[in-house]
């Protein structure tokens, strides 16, 4: 007697249910998707009121937020940030599983989510190539993989782009970021990453992909060593926004 893939799909459902990652509810057997449609629904974009350069969600409106209003744009080597959500419960689950829960997996749904909100940001359209942001070889090795590289995987030939995973690499092991103010985190993330390969980013425009932007300080590493090894322009696009 011959089984369909359906049918065992409904066994395992059985005995191993399937539960949201972020309410924890239980999930539909032939759900495709790792959310409930309550917690799905609340992975919003960041918009409408962003600032121009950095994505940071602006209260009061306005082209720009205090920290990028004050500083001349062209100080920044990183000149555009983008993300796909917000950095809410329902976003925040899935980053903390992908990155924390060995849940590699997610980088699939993530990046293809990323992929479907990409054609709302027609700055980022000039991207000849994608880079995901490195991970110090040790704390690789800890986690067993880059997430950012995983999503960079999934999103960039959705997208119709190549990515590039071996030309970034980080050469300094920094402290954990999450205690650290904005100038803090920039101090961290100074002369943090190097470009091994000059010749394939230089005169590109180049997509740096990771999870979560916050200050924007790890992107602002990343894209310095990019701009020093030559690279035309440097914009990031992330799954999530704080």
């Amino acid at each position: 007697m011959k089984y369909s893939a359906a049918f065992f799909k409904l066994l395992l459902h059985f005995f191993l249910p399937r539960t949201c990652f972020a309410c924890g509810g239980d999930l539909p057997w032939n759900a495709k998707e790792p959310l409930c449609a309550s917690c799905s629904s609340r992975l919003t974009e960041p918009g409408p009121h962003i600032c121009k350069r950095c994505g940071t969600v602006l209260k009061y409106g306005g082209a720009h937020c205090f920290a990028c209003r004050g500083s001349k744009e062209r100080e920044y080597k990183c000149r555009v940030i983008r993300s796909a959500f917000k950095f809410n419960s329902s976003s925040r689950a899935l980053v903390h599983a992908l990155k924390y829960a060995r849940a590699d997996y997610l980088a699939r749904y993530m990046g293809e989510q990323m992929a479907a909100h990409y054609k709302n940001y027609p700055e980022l359209a000039e991207a000849e190539m994608v880079v995901p942001v490195p991970l110090f070889p040790k704390r690789n090795r800890t986690r067993g993989y880059n997430q950012s590289e995983l999503l960079a995987k999934n999103f960039a030939p959705r997208v119709g782009l190549t990515a590039d995973t071996k030309s970034l690499v980080r050469i300094k092991n920094t402290v954990s970021q999450t205690t650290l103010g904005r100038m803090g985190r920039l101090a961290n993330m100074k002369g943090a990453f190097a470009c091994k390969n000059p010749a394939a980013v230089k005169g590109k425009t180049v997509l740096l992909i990771d999870d979560v932007a916050t200050t924007g300080a790890t992107l602002e590493g990343c894209a310095a060593a990019l701009k020093a090894a030559g690279a035309k322009k440097v914009m990031a696009y992330t799954f999530a926004r704080e």
